[in-house]
């Protein structure tokens, strides 16, 4: 029966484990030293050997004729434990068995002496999928197990795992594993193999694997499916990155802001299915490729793509700058944790397309155009001292600045008497986005400003209830405001019955119906998301 390559070629001693010497010496000393400690804890991101670590840890200790901490690989314990059928070492997948049942079931087995070893060994795979009754369970065994027992916890996610149980083992980091070792492993697999791996296709995967050497040699194994004879085009094929033009057609009219260009490309792919998910991270990825040839020269063997591709990353490089680069990354990283609560993914991406393309966004342009009073004071001082040096005077001392009067705010509103604010509809966006507990009651509202007061027209008083009952809601309201205009406001909310008219008429049906006739949509559909 035919074997993935990851497993067949799976190290079955320290010495055969790649790029991990840190961990690996250690490990060995302790065990030659017969001081090994009685829970260790394996960190670090995918395949980089932390089972496979735990697994020669467990061979070791319990081998009968050890040599300098490795396992002999001969004796009776080493060959039951490499085909899986000694009893004494136990792993636990934790994602399967996260119950405080699960962990129950493995205190009462600590209590039972090893049938063959000398140490029965628990290897608890992606521990942080415990639950917190199972890491309470866990906890009390591990501070103080039976001499005969042995914990190795392994994780990708150490911030997941509580730091009372992170304190009772010993804690040893995995590194991503180094290019260079990859593709030292992978030729070398490859000649045992009767396989034709070229240097660059090695380099290729190698990269694309991301520091994983399971990774690797999975990609390996689809591209010896293809052929025996494994080049850059076998690995681009294999890997799914052949064909990524779209990706560079994108990117290279969004830099000469050619919007009608990108957005055509986009629903070109939106109608072949492509996930748009997907394909802004793939954007995301080449930005990021960009960024790393503006940083400076030798960093080419950082950047994952093909030769050709590289060629164009580079013109890309040579027509933007570093800070429109920047936004580009900012912005596409905002589409895609939008996409979570995006109705239509499409017009998301299509949204966030034409604002790379447009440059500064519409609130970035009103705070630039509305400085604040404390900057227009700045400049004239400023303009003040350039005409006393001009002029050879001495400038009188500036007196203290007078504290400026803030107005109060109307007692009655008069919708008669305003223009509703056509920012209102993109201030609500930024409000869905941000609150949307409170967008919900934002149905049929209008805004508008008086000297430095930020007046809200809702025509139910339900959102004021809301905001009596939760008035950091009403700061976080200001806040948006005083962000998207670039200076502070007073801020006040009015309904239908603080209107200054003596008729039964909603006085919110005049300044709304205004709002509609200057194509404004200042109604608020609701979602149901009320908070």
């Amino acid at each position: 029966m035919y074997q993935a390559l990851y497993r067949k070629w799976r190290p079955m001693s320290f010495d055969d484990v790649v790029s991990q010497p840190h961990v690996t010496t250690t490990l060995k000393n302790q065990i030659a030293a017969g001081k090994t400690a009685h829970a260790y804890l394996f960190t670090g991101s995918r395949g980089t050997g932390k089972t496979t670590c735990a697994r020669i840890f467990a061979k070791a200790v319990n081998c009968l004729n050890p040599h300098d901490g490795e396992p002999c690989l001969e004796c009776e314990i080493c060959k039951n434990a490499d085909n899986g059928s000694l009893a004494d070492i136990i792993e636990i997948d934790a994602a399967s068995n996260s119950r405080v049942d699960d962990i129950r079931e493995l205190r009462e087995g600590v209590a039972y002496t090893p049938e063959m070893c000398k140490f029965k060994v628990y290897i608890i795979d992606e521990v942080h999928m415990l639950s917190a009754g199972a890491f309470n369970a866990l906890l009390k065994t591990m501070e103080e197990p039976p001499p005969h027992v042995k914990f190795i916890l392994a994780t990708t996610e150490i911030h997941k795992v509580p730091s009372t149980i992170v304190s009772r083992c010993q804690h040893f980091d995995f590194f991503r594993i180094k290019s260079e070792d990859i593709v030292s492993r992978l030729s070398y697999i490859a000649s045992q193999e009767n396989l034709k791996l070229d240097t660059n296709a090695a380099q290729l995967i190698a990269r694309l694997s991301d520091g994983g050497m399971r990774d690797a040699l999975s990609l390996l194994d689809k591209c010896a499916a293809y052929s025996d004879e494994i080049d850059l085009g076998t690995v681009s094929t294999a890997a799914g990155i052949a064909g990524r033009d779209h990706l560079f057609d994108i990117l290279e009219a969004v830099l000469a802001k050619n919007a009608p260009a990108a957005i055509r490309i986009t629903d070109d792919l939106y109608s072949k299915s492509k996930d748009l998910a997907v394909l802004c991270s793939e954007l995301i990825t080449q930005l990021r490729n960009i960024m790393i040839l503006m940083a400076g020269t030798g960093t080419e063997d950082l950047i994952v793509c093909l030769p050709e591709e590289l060629e164009r990353l580079k013109a890309m490089t040579a027509s933007t700058d570093l800070d429109t680069v920047l936004r580009l990354i900012g912005e596409l990283q905002l589409c895609s944790e939008r996409f979570r609560t995006a109705a239509n993914k499409c017009i998301e991406l299509e949204m966030c397309i034409v604002k790379m393309c447009s440059g500064a966004s519409a609130k970035t342009t009103a705070a630039k155009a509305a400085p604040s009073a404390d900057t227009s004071a700045l400049l004239d001082r400023i303009t003040k001292l350039e005409q006393a040096l001009a002029s050879g005077t001495p400038a009188a001392p500036a007196a203290p600045p007078k504290p400026k009067p803030i107005p109060k705010p109307l007692k009655k509103f008069d919708p008669a008497n305003y223009t509703p604010l056509e920012e209102w509809t993109a201030i609500l966006e930024i409000i869905k986005e941000r609150i949307p507990s409170l967008w919900g009651f934002l149905a049929n509202s209008a805004a508008a400003i008086e000297g430095d007061w930020f007046y809200v027209i809702v025509s139910s008083s339900a959102l004021i209830d809301k905001v009596k009952s939760k008035p950091e809601d009403a700061g976080r309201l200001k806040a948006i405001v005083s962000e998207y205009y670039g200076r502070d406001f007073g801020f006040k909310l009015f309904n239908s019955h603080d209107a200054d008219i003596s008729d039964q008429e909603n006085p919110m049906n005049e300044l709304i119906k205004r709002a509609q006739e200057n194509n404004l949509d200042v109604t608020v559909k609701n979602q149901g998301n009320n908070g």
